[in-house]
């Protein structure tokens, strides 16, 4: 049997060479420290709202993956824009409204711990001008670099499409949700890996459906879970910072 040299891989397929990065930064190797949130799953898991399987599909569908596609995803969609672009207006009111967007102050900071540090591993690992310049403004103008518009730089200074920016976002928040729930309550890995599926075989719908959403229509509201995330900042135990 007779192998290409690996270095054949990205001179073959130039267009694909994006991947590598995006695979990288979905590992749960890079260091951006979304592992250690739930996003309110925690705090539902204790008040006994989600306990099980079925209540854990419900917590998907009726939460996160709405607040997905009307919310964070379009966000990713106009940041990448934005940074192809160089609007850099657009990218600080993006910043702007992913922030507000997230009323709990936990679920925020959250957002924007994350964000941050995918920013600062941006820049240290493509020497790219426009990385360069987000993180200086992030540092010099205190814009919250929320994990949206962190995902949108990302894919936009490695070359990926928007589609592949926004299939990843997506991807890393449902997973990472669900490898919570596997630490808060009792579910196993092959319902777990179910679960996952099933979010992810909507995922489409909403990526497409996020990609329509005007700038001044981004916005999705669930008191339901913007309550549970502000009452895990007073939970007297927990196993999760958010």
């Amino acid at each position: 049997m007779n192998l290409a040299p690996a270095t054949d891989i990205n001179s073959s397929h130039p267009a694909t060479s994006w991947l590598w990065g995006m695979l990288q930064s979905g590992d749960s190797f890079y260091p951006t420290g979304s592992y250690a949130h739930s996003f309110g799953l925690e705090s539902l898991v204790t008040e006994g709202v989600v306990h099980d399987v079925a209540t854990l599909r419900e917590f998907l569908s009726v939460a996160m993956l709405p607040m997905l596609e009307s919310s964070d995803l379009p966000i990713v969609a106009h940041a990448w824009w934005a940074f192809h672009h160089g609007d850099w207006a657009a990218i600080e009111r993006l910043c702007l409204l992913a922030s507000a967007l997230r009323p709990a102050q936990e679920a925020r900071l959250a957002s924007e711990n994350i964000g941050r540090q995918r920013t600062e591993l941006v820049a240290r690992l493509y020497p790219d001008s426009v990385a360069a310049e987000f993180h200086r403004r992030v540092q010099a103008a205190n814009w919250p670099a929320c994990s949206a518009v962190a995902a949108a730089l990302e894919a936009s200074v490695m070359g990926a499409p928007l589609a592949a920016a926004m299939i990843s976002y997506g991807y890393s928040n449902l997973a990472g949700l669900v490898a919570a729930a596997m630490k808060l309550m009792r579910i196993g890995q092959n319902s777990a890996q179910t679960l996952l599926h099933e979010a992810l075989s909507q995922l489409p719908a909403a990526i497409e459906c996020a990609q329509a959403v005007p700038e001044d229509e981004i916005g999705w509201s669930n008191p339901w879970l913007d309550i549970a995330q502000a009452r895990h900042e007073h939970a007297d135990a927990r196993m999760f910072i958010s």
